[in-house]
């Protein structure tokens, strides 16, 4: 009897380790999809929340929950997922790995900066994110509460502090429901809004950096010189491009090397 209950215990951590939903996704933000009428908690990484807005001292606010939550919408929506189940949380979701095309979804998301690597519950994207913060890729280019800190302090009422953000993004102070337009560093709340698709698109690998010394706008593209150590600052108007006509469309000039 006693080595049937052995067996037993190892054949469910077994599948606790190895089963998990399988099937078409239905995404519900960032972090968090419904799979065959599961819902699923991807393991170890966290997505700001659907109402969770963002902005900092030079950058206006501006709602990256629903942003980000959109982008993931458009990318894994409809699509099949595999999923290997790790634990149930205490809201009854599974938390759990999942796999499209054999890619780990997890992974995408914090590489493009769409989600930030939970250290609390594994250091599985813990690299993936710090590549992801040096080339300042999507949420990285932007001021944000870690979405764990935003939730603390929204279950506390608090809806206006600045915060040393633990994601390896800039300082931000989170102020929800601004709709004013504003002016900042000399850019528009609409024109720095019209720059967001690039910050979050994979596919803009152009860097459209501002010499410190001339003030001239020049950009670099893969393969270039200097292009791997050219970092962007959106606050003081540099920006990431889809295409070098885009990026001499708006008065960028490419570098020499």
């Amino acid at each position: 009897m006693f080595r049937i209950f052995i067996f037993a215990t190892a054949l469910a951590a077994a599948k606790l380790g190895s089963a998990g939903p399988y099937g078409v996704i239905r995404v519900i933000d960032g972090d968090t999809f419904s799979i065959d009428g599961t819902k699923v908690r991807l393991h170890a990484i966290d997505a700001p929340e659907r109402d969770q807005t963002c902005q900092d001292a030079s950058r206006p606010n501006w709602a990256c929950g629903e942003w980000v939550r959109k982008e993931v919408q458009s990318r894994f929506e409809g699509r099949t997922a595999r999923c290997t189940a790790i634990d149930t949380d205490r809201y009854g979701r599974v938390v759990a790995k999942c796999r499209v095309d054999g890619q780990d979804v997890g992974e995408r998301l914090v590489s493009d900066g769409l989600a930030f690597a939970y250290r609390t519950y594994g250091l599985d994207y813990d690299l993936v994110e710090k590549r992801a913060a040096v080339t300042g890729r999507g949420l990285h280019a932007t001021g944000i509460m870690s979405p764990a800190d935003f939730r603390a302090r929204h279950r506390a009422g608090t809806t206006q502090t600045p915060v040393r953000s633990a994601t390896g993004a800039k300082t931000v102070t989170v102020n929800r429901g601004t709709s004013a337009t504003r002016e900042t560093s000399g850019l528009t709340q609409s024109a720095k809004k019209s720059w967001l698709p690039n910050l979050l698109n994979p596919g803009c690998k152009i860097k459209g950096n501002i010499s410190l010394n001339s003030g001239e706008r020049i950009y670099h593209v893969p393969g270039q010189e200097h292009y791997a150590k050219t970092r962007i600052s959106v606050s003081k108007g540099e920006r990431w491009f889809c295409s070098e006509v885009e990026a001499r469309a708006a008065g960028w000039r490419k570098a020499r090397n």
